[in-house]
């Protein structure tokens, strides 16, 4: 990444945060040049213990390039450590549930007292209301806003793989601490920024919300807005006579046009098909249509044909060969990664340009005594803390991946 790109060079950010939104935030604001303290308690983030009893890929691919400290904010000792690290930071970024964050020391209140011109940011469950209190999760924000009532397996409501709404939450913190860094009259209000996984749930939803109210009032019985491939027939996956699957993007008419020429179907042309209100009355005989002509071609036919057309497709990438492809490879899409003696190739935030060295994922608690010299505090003060248990250095060992057994 260019120096221009990196806006957020010289600031620091302090993140408390487990499993996914926090730490995402934090990568993001990471890969835009802040300078990212993660701070775990003694037990660590959950994704620490997730792969065999060590570190997952969350932490691989959203912790690398930040710093890590291990407090026990549960003691005085370490709510001071983490007070001082507060005084010397621009933002505070956290994903713990509220109760715990009142326990802790580390809501809006308790953090700006030591700084009133930080940018808090709370992920939670739910902001204001009724269940502000309430925990949640990816699946539950899922279930609650209507996502998972439209993603079934074997007629079962079923979360997604990916955490997206764990991920769309901590871009949308990005996007709100930016605003509030871009405002130099921010006032406090303005910097105590809550995210909620229902509120951007709801958000993510609002296209299809909007669209199963206009469909009811407009035919006065309740109609849902179908996803793409439900409502567009030729939009969605299809097998090729090389048991490859292909992805056509089929919406328009001109598209219906192009799919059925470069593909030599029967229907090319056909009036009854030719437009999409007339395809959707008949959806069980053109995706049958669509089947049977795209499993006439290999891939590399199918492929050479609707390139030709112009139409737009992919491959359905199996997650292990995703980064083979030469559009991955491009300079300044993936980062090599070093963890343990083991190499990574992980995706870089879109749009900045070449890729910066940085910081390879910390293991718990790996610049905690660095930084508590950074902090003021004497060779025998902070070993007096690291006795006491109110802050913990890396030990060799901690979350060691199990041994693999080899099958006999």
């Amino acid at each position: 990444m260019s120096k221009g790109n990196r806006p957020l060079s010289g600031m620091r950010v302090l993140e408390l945060g487990t499993m996914i939104a926090a730490p995402f935030a934090a990568h993001i604001l990471s890969q835009l040049g802040a300078e990212v303290i993660k701070i775990e308690p003694p037990a660590g983030d959950t994704t620490r213990s997730l792969v065999r009893g060590g570190p997952s890929g969350t932490i691989i691919a959203y912790s690398h390039s930040k710093k890590a400290i291990c407090l026990d904010l549960t003691t005085e000792e370490g709510k001071e450590v983490f007070r001082r690290l507060v005084a010397t930071s621009r933002v505070v970024i956290h994903n713990l549930a509220p109760s715990a964050a009142r326990k802790l020391g580390v809501t809006a209140d308790d953090c700006m007292a030591v700084n009133p011109r930080l940018v808090h940011v709370h992920i939670k469950g739910y902001t204001h209301g009724p269940q502000a209190e309430g925990l949640m999760t990816n699946p539950i924000a899922e279930a609650a806003t209507g996502a998972m009532d439209d993603h079934r397996v074997d007629d079962r409501p079923t979360r997604f793989g990916p955490s997206y709404h764990d991920q769309f939450a901590g871009t949308y913190a990005v996007i709100r601490v930016l605003s509030a860094l871009l405002d130099p009259d921010a006032d406090e209000a303005a910097r105590r920024i809550e995210v909620g996984l229902y509120e951007t749930g709801l958000h993510l939803a609002a296209r299809d919300l909007a669209g199963m109210q206009l469909k009811t009032q407009l035919l006065g019985r309740l109609e849902k807005e179908g996803g793409g491939e439900f409502s567009m027939p030729g939009y969605g996956a299809y097998l090729t006579s090389d048991q490859r699957w292909i992805y056509l993007l089929v919406l328009t008419d001109a598209h219906w046009a192009r799919l059925t020429g470069a593909l030599a179907m029967p229907e090319h042309d056909a009036p009854e098909f030719a437009r999409l209100r007339d395809r959707k009355k008949a959806r069980e005989t053109v995706e049958e249509a669509v089947r049977i002509a795209v499993a006439r071609f290999t891939f590399d036919e199918a492929v050479a044909r609707l390139e030709a057309a112009g139409l737009g497709f992919h491959e359905v990438m199996p997650l292990e060969r995703v980064l083979e492809t030469p559009q991955a490879r491009q300079p300044g899409k993936l980062r090599d990664v070093e963890y343990r003696g083991l190499q990574f190739e992980v995706p870089e935030f879109a749009g900045v340009g070449p890729v910066e060295p940085g910081l390879p994922p910390p293991e718990i608690g790996e610049h905690t005594e660095v930084l508590l010299a950074d902090l003021g505090y004497s060779g025998e003060e902070a070993a007096a803390l690291l006795s006491a248990g109110a802050a913990k250095a890396y030990q060799p060992g901690d979350f060691a991946w199990a041994p693999v057994r080899q099958k006999g």
